[in-house]
């Protein structure tokens, strides 16, 4: 897939107030500071589509943009550390939970992970509830740019080993990214085209 277009819509907190577009959703979320922002502006060629900073907690609403007028592709606020208060953080779960579990549009959501640390229980226990929910996701590994492949390969192996010994039978689909690089978005968007070109929603 080539993106020709990438659109901001709107950024909000209510998911009442979310496009009403019958058109697929992918959403993008992961802990504080892994990387998000760089990697969306990577696969949509837009320098600044995304917002980056290099303080954690910086996207803090549902952010919808229309690629190629036939997805959205919806930019998420991190969880775990973010210098937000107590009370906002709660507002932040909140609202991300009722769009994962009421936005009938989303199709599948992009869990990006550090590769350079081991399993983080806060990122095992968030696709732990998106598995109970049961709403489709992959997994996409950011930074590779900053190991070697050898690496790179075992702490994968050890991420597959550990999801497996807890609630997967198996692992789930998974991108290896470099923003830096700009490697990974061909597989990415690939797999996002091989979706829409299935898509039905009714």
């Amino acid at each position: 897939m080539k993106i020709t277009t990438a659109t901001f819509i709107i950024s909000n907190s209510d998911i009442s107030k979310c496009p009403k577009d019958r058109i697929p959703e992918y959403a993008f979320i992961g802990r504080s500071n892994v990387g998000k922002s760089s990697l969306i502006n990577m696969i949509t060629n837009h320098k600044k589509l995304a917002k980056t900073s290099g303080r954690p907690g910086k996207t803090q609403l549902i952010n919808h943009f229309k690629i190629n007028n036939s997805w959205f592709l919806v930019d998420l606020p991190g969880y775990g550390y973010a210098r937000v208060s107590k009370s906002t953080k709660q507002t932040f779960q909140s609202f991300i939970k009722s769009y994962f579990e009421q936005r009938e549009q989303l199709i599948c959501a992009f869990v990006l992970i550090d590769s350079r640390l081991a399993p983080q229980k806060i990122d095992l226990e968030f696709m732990e509830y998106l598995g109970e929910s049961q709403i489709p996701f992959s997994i996409i590994f950011t930074k590779t740019d900053k190991l070697k492949l050898n690496e790179l390969n075992n702490n994968i192996k050890h991420y597959k080993k550990t999801m497996l010994k807890t609630s997967w039978s198996e692992m789930p689909q998974y991108f290896i990214t470099s923003s830096t690089l700009k490697t990974g978005k061909e597989p990415i968007l690939d797999y996002i085209d091989s979706i829409n070109k299935n898509f039905v929603l009714d």
